[in-house]
């Protein structure tokens, strides 16, 4: 299951957030009882929580908290939270001349798959992880894709 949360209101629908990590599940073929949670916050969120949990003093535009537990009650397995700053969002669709909705989309595509492992610190990682954000956009019908 995908839980999205929203502080603020978001001009798009849900089920196109609930769509993108979905096909990023789909892609990454997570286990069909995974469940995350994708939260549309702000740059007041987002730079607390960039401070607090990674030491930069700034907003930023995507954060991923993996979780990967299993819970008890349901036997589900929690990924963890993808959090997302709509202002930063906002200005990078119109910096990239795209709409917001693909904006959004691309953001909980890249969040998701953080927390399925991804990353992008070293060359062969970040091939691999663009080579994955690039199809599932592809697949979505998306306009945003930046190079990592």
């Amino acid at each position: 299951m995908i839980y999205i949360e929203i502080t603020d209101s978001v001009p798009i629908e849900t089920s196109i957030l609930e769509q993108a990590a979905a096909l990023a599940l789909q892609h990454e073929a997570a286990p069909a009882n995974a469940e995350l949670t994708v939260v549309i916050g702000d740059d007041q969120q987002l730079h607390k929580l960039n401070q607090q949990y990674r030491s930069v003093d700034a907003p930023t535009d995507v954060l991923s908290f993996p979780a990967g537990y299993t819970d008890p009650d349901s036997d589900a397995l929690y990924l963890g939270d993808v959090i997302i700053s709509l202002p930063r969002a906002q200005a990078q669709a119109a910096a990239g001349g795209h709409d917001l909705a693909d904006e959004l989309q691309l953001l909980v595509v890249h969040g998701v798959l953080h927390l399925l492992g991804h990353d992008h610190g070293e060359a062969d990682e970040k091939q691999a992880m663009q080579a994955a954000q690039d199809a599932i956009l592809k697949q979505l019908g998306c306009k945003a894709a930046p190079k990592l």
